[in-house]
Order: C-alpha cells, then sequence, then structure tokens
C-alpha cells in the first residue's frame, strides 16, 4: 500500500469510526489527515510536544484499525459496492436498476 492509499484508507477508518475515538484523538486526527496540518503546526496549536501528537495519532489509528479488524464496516461496504456494481452490469430490467440506485443513495 502506498503513502496516498494508506492516507485515503486512514481517512476512510477516521470517517468510519472517529466518533469511538477520544475528543483529543478526533482533533489530532481531523487537523493531521482531514487539515493536512504539520506534527509541528498540531503542536503549536495543542501546546504540546510534536513527539506527543506523534504518538497521539499512532495510537488514533491503531485503535481505528482495530475497530476496523473488529467491526469490518469498511470490508463490508466495500463488498456491497463491488456486489451492487455485478448485479448493476448485469442487468437491464428498470426495476432493478432502480433498486440498486435506491441502495447506493442509502451508503
Amino acid at each position: 500500500m502506498d503513502a496516498l492509499e494508506k492516507h485515503l484508507y486512514i481517512n476512510t477508518l477516521f470517517h468510519l469510526y472517529g466518533p469511538l475515538l477520544t475528543n483529543k484523538q478526533q482533533s489530532v486526527m481531523q487537523y493531521y489527515y482531514l487539515d493536512n496540518y504539520t506534527l509541528a503546526e498540531i503542536a503549536d496549536i495543542l501546546s504540546v510536544s510534536r513527539n506527543a501528537v506523534y504518538d497521539q495519532l499512532q495510537h488514533a489509528v491503531e485503535k481505528l484499525k482495530d475497530f476496523e479488524t473488529k467491526l469490518k464496516l469498511n470490508e463490508k461496504q466495500n463488498k456491497r459496492q463491488q456486489l451492487l456494481k455485478r448485479l448493476e452490469s448485469y442487468s437491464n430490467e428498470e426495476t432493478i436498476l432502480n433498486i440498486v440506485a435506491k441502495i447506493k443513495d442509502v451508503e
């Protein structure tokens, strides 16, 4: 997994499981992964050391990965999307295509 794929994966996990993190972990993740702040910038904002920010990020990412290992929400969402695309490609029937569209809207 290259750096961009890893970044997107962590963003996806943060979107799914972010509310399960502590407020401090959510803030650090928001600043780093969504707002693209550097560790030094986040450290200045939070009045902590750069190393403390790094540790918080590492701990938060590990928690997100642990949640995914246990709950598999991202994996299930990806499988659903693949199945919907397959169903869509096999069907010309308008009723089925409408149902697929409605399912996609729910996600």
